[in-house]
């Protein structure tokens, strides 16, 4: 299997995408974040994507053309269109605001609208974090969940994450999907034909199934039950009443043949020296993570990713023989990248 590094990586899948229809400026920061999931080790939300993304982008479903704008601001919040284009460019436009905003106000909200797949949601975190600030991040996605008691598919996956900086130690990152296992990652194994273990999903007739396109067509197992699809209304409620987005279930799958996405996102960034002061947070967090690691065997949030990370840019990334000959498919390229 071929090892590349993140810069090739990173051009190669920045190719494909513009080759298929998106701007320079779309393409790059697609591929930039599609590579720095890869390089943590999530390759549901990795290079896998490109192939999907450029389909969308030549039918339609995504528009390559597009460039967010902010379409409403009042104080400490702002609602941006992304204007069905891919993600990336108008979740950076939203982080940027938040900065901006929470130094002036000490807390802000951006919501986008009008949207495509997220991506890994603590990916758009990362600058609020270099900025000295707490930062979370929500998206809703095609339903994927039953509404407890439901059979059918009502909620998006909804991931939430957060991330809290630190003085002199990378940041703790929390990411997590609201299923059992993340949509990504049953794709990948619908790809390589391999059977998902009883439990994680149910098919579109609400029986328990062991295939994975069966489960992609189907509905996914919330986390905690009933708890976890209380989660999945409340990212639904964020990012979606608040954004005036399509819900979930007005989403077709990204893995059919479909509509055009209207997803909404939610970022948020809050400024420490609003509350108890910069001096005060940092104490309290550093308080938190040397209790916590006193305890032998835990395993920051956050931690597994930054490792596979710094490894991935001092050796590169190892992908797939299958995957690599279809990202320079798709670029366009006649040799090896």
């Amino acid at each position: 299997m071929p090892v590349l590094s993140i810069a090739d990586l990173t051009e190669l899948a920045a190719r494909a995408l513009k080759r298929a229809g998106a701007t320079k400026t779309m393409a790059t920061a697609t591929a930039q974040a599609l590579v720095v999931a890869e390089a943590e080790g999530l390759s549901g939300h990795g290079l896998s994507r490109v192939a999907l993304y450029a389909q969308h982008l030549r039918e339609g479903r995504a528009d390559g053309r597009a460039k967010p704008k902010i379409v409403r601001k009042t104080g400490a919040c702002c609602l941006i269109d992304a204007g069905g284009g891919l993600a990336f460019p108008a979740a950076a436009l939203a982080v940027k605001e938040v900065i901006k905003r929470a130094q002036r106000y000490g807390i802000a909200f951006a919501g986008v609208t009008n949207s495509h797949h997220f991506g890994a949601a603590a990916y758009h975190l990362a600058p609020i974090a270099a900025a000295g600030m707490a930062g979370i991040a929500l998206t809703n996605s095609p339903a994927a969940i039953n509404a407890w008691g439901g059979k059918k598919a009502f909620f998006g996956t909804n991931p939430i994450a957060a991330i809290f900086p630190r003085k002199n130690a990378a940041p703790i990152v929390v990411d997590l999907s609201l299923t059992e296992v993340t949509r990504g990652k049953i794709m990948l194994m619908a790809k390589e034909g391999k059977a998902i273990p009883l439990g994680w999903a149910v098919d579109r007739d609400g029986n328990p199934t062991t295939s994975a396109q069966d489960a992609l067509t189907g509905s996914l197992t919330a986390i905690g039950g009933v708890k976890g699809t209380a989660l999945a209304l409340m990212v639904e409620a964020l990012c979606v009443a608040l954004t005036g987005a399509a819900l979930s279930r007005e989403n077709d799958s990204y893995f059919e043949p479909g509509n055009k996405p209207r997803i909404g996102h939610a970022l948020i960034a809050i400024d420490p020296r609003a509350l108890a002061g910069a001096e005060a947070y940092y104490t309290r967090i550093e308080d938190m993570v040397g209790s916590m690691l006193a305890d032998e065997g835990v395993r920051l949030p956050g931690a597994r990713r930054q490792l596979a990370t710094a490894r991935a840019r001092a050796e590169g990334i190892t992908i797939a023989d299958g995957l690599h000959q279809e990202l320079r498919k798709l670029a366009g390229r006649s040799r090896k990248a």
